[in-house]
């Protein structure tokens, strides 16, 4: 009985988590679209975004003390915090200004990208090497993306150019919190990490609204709902808090699976929500292959981590790993990665393959659906896609 209660609990965590991540991105597209809410100010909603994350993470952290702070010294915070906070405001700034242009269901097209992304970081920086198999998995995926681009019958380079580059800023966050983060043995959760991260972002996102949308804002007639702003606000925290309780009760392939679904979900009701997100045949044909290429990658990764775990294990040694590499939400993609321990949960913290979510950020090397499905965000997660980042 007890079995079918947690099994049960934990498919209402999958559930709140695939609301909760399609919710915020249809939610940040109503908001900033013209034809919507009209606020076309995606700077200043991610700003708000950060701002409440980076409150609530003080109040939990220095008032309720619900969690410690990390010792966190100037040189950590200078070299490690403020670049990585830096990318990842640039990271939600594009990909938030993408909804002004393009539409959310070939937004979660681009998104397939994701792990060619970080397979490009992750070679540059020397993290990962480079290797045909993968390769070709890449090209797969950039095959895939491209023939979906191209039956895109809405297509802007403008906002697509912002979706990509946005991508790419992410991909080089995750990669720069693996070199980073884990060098110095530096374990950040979720509400740490809103913590120290939030404000610095804010504070870089502070320039480019200051110098892009305040003169805007000064001109036009923006409406301002403080109930609307402060619900899609706290939908993104939660966002952040689901993925948490999602890795901490499943394995990664479970995660993978939600991801791939939410992302189908998402495109579904994209183009109901709004009439004008329409797909074609060639979309998804495109994005099909795309996901093709992820799956193969994603299997590609776990099957070079049990290949280092398992060889010199007897048969029945290799079946118990296997069930506990299933059941810890640490499941690894990289090989040499440093499996970091979360709120008393296996988690890995800062590899550019964890899951990662675009719409929430925060958990560490949570979502995306390329990644892991794996936010993505956030946050993911991404997280496969990239499984998403909250604003």
């Amino acid at each position: 009985m007890m079995v079918n209660k947690q099994l049960v609990l934990t498919y209402i965590y999958l559930l709140v988590y695939i609301l909760l991540s399609s919710g915020v991105i249809l939610y940040n597209k109503w908001i900033l679209s013209p034809k919507y809410f009209n606020f076309p100010l995606p700077i200043a909603l991610t700003m708000i975004h950060m701002g409440f994350s980076g409150l609530v993470a003080f109040l939990l952290i220095r008032v309720f003390k619900v969690v410690s702070p990390v010792k966190m010294t100037f040189e950590i915070y200078a070299t490690c915090v403020i670049p990585i906070s830096a990318f990842f405001a640039s990271s939600l700034w594009f990909g938030n200004t993408a909804y002004l242009f393009i539409s959310v269901a070939f937004i979660q097209m681009l998104k397939a990208l994701m792990p060619v992304a970080t397979f490009v970081m992750a070679v540059i920086c020397g993290t990962d090497k480079l290797r045909c198999d993968v390769f070709l998995n890449m090209l797969l995926v950039s095959v895939g993306v491209v023939v979906s681009s191209y039956g895109e019958i809405h297509f802007n380079i403008v906002g697509t150019v912002y979706q990509v580059t946005g991508i790419f800023a992410e991909a080089l966050r995750l990669v720069l919190t693996q070199v980073l983060l884990q060098k110095k043995g530096l374990t950040l959760n979720p509400i740490t990490s809103l913590y120290y991260i939030a404000p610095c972002s804010f504070v870089f996102l502070f320039v480019p609204w200051y110098l892009l949308e305040k003169p805007e804002m000064e001109v036009s007639q923006i409406q301002f709902n403080f109930w609307i702003f402060f619900s899609n606000a706290l939908c993104a925290l939660a966002l952040n808090f689901s993925i948490f309780l999602v890795i901490g009760r499943t394995g990664a392939v479970t995660i993978r699976v939600a991801g791939v679904l939410k992302d189908w979900i998402l495109i579904a009701l994209s183009t109901i929500i709004f009439p004008e997100s329409t797909i074609t045949i060639l979309n998804i044909t495109g994005y099909a292959i795309a996901l093709c290429g992820v799956v193969m990658y994603n299997y590609l990764k776990i099957k070079d981590v049990r290949a280092v775990q398992l060889p010199v294990d007897s048969v029945s040694d290799r079946i118990s790993k296997e069930l506990k590499m299933e059941k810890k939400s640490s499941d690894l993609y990289v090989p040499d990665d440093i499996t970091k321990n979360i709120g008393g949960k296996g988690t890995r913290n800062g590899s550019p393959d964890s899951i990662v979510d675009e719409e929430a950020p925060f958990i560490p090397s949570s979502r995306n659906h390329s990644i892991e499905q794996i936010d993505e965000s956030g946050s993911c997660s991404y997280t496969l896609h990239h499984f998403e980042k909250p604003s």
